[in-house]
């Protein structure tokens, strides 16, 4: 699953992976890549390149899917879906932390004071978000919840009906921290999710060749 592709050697890539058991086995069809794909294609306006993953809900196999993200892949942003909860077989963040050379716990703790708005059981949830640095390479990988539902207000956050943002998403802090760990700069559609930035961080926009 690819998007439009540029031949810069700093293209954007990022990382889909979804954990489950059943999807990954085959017992049903995956619902998280497809809605993490889809809500990137509304919300990114930079070109990017997508490398997908669909694998059980075994430890190891997050890390080394992670580990191979990063650093073969080499992208610099990863989302997971699912693998979150407190049951037995739900190991993402452990293997996320694992992996980590940096936390950010201020994703988790955002998303679920979203989760919050909708059921109680949001303080179930147990996603978080490292930054994982290897011979200058960095990229920022976030846990997300497992349902499409969930996906979309986590990262968008709650607007009403006339638009007006009521809580912020968490993808709005996605392209300034990528900034920061020296990943390609990335900008998204603000009918979306506007991306925050400081002043000193923006760039003017690319000029478009006609001279006025």
């Amino acid at each position: 699953m690819t998007s439009p592709t540029t031949s810069n050697s700093a293209q954007l890539v990022i990382g889909l992976v979804s954990v489950s058991d059943r999807a990954s086995g085959g017992v049903y069809e995956d619902k998280g890549l497809p809605a993490l794909a889809d809500w990137l294609a509304g919300a990114l306006t930079t070109p990017y390149r997508i490398e997908t993953r669909l694998i059980p809900d075994e430890r190891a196999r997050i890390e080394a899917t992670l580990v191979e993200l990063v650093d073969v892949v080499r992208c610099h942003l990863v989302l997971t879906t699912g693998g979150t909860g407190p049951s037995r077989r739900d190991v993402t963040p452990e293997a996320t932390v694992a992996i980590g050379t940096k936390e950010m716990p201020g994703f988790g703790e955002q998303m679920r004071q979203i989760s919050l708005q909708f059921v109680p059981t949001a303080i179930l949830s147990r996603q978080t978000a490292v930054i994982r640095e290897i011979d200058g390479h960095a990229a920022l990988v976030m846990n997300l919840p497992g349902q499409p539902k969930a996906i979309k207000e986590t990262l968008e956050g709650l607007k009403d009906a006339d638009g007006k943002q009521l809580v912020g998403g968490i993808f709005a802090a996605v392209p300034y921290c990528v900034d920061l760990i020296g990943g390609p700069y990335m900008e998204t559609n603000p009918a979306v999710c506007k991306a925050f930035r400081p002043k000193s961080a923006l760039r003017p926009a690319p000029s478009t060749g006609n001279n006025a």
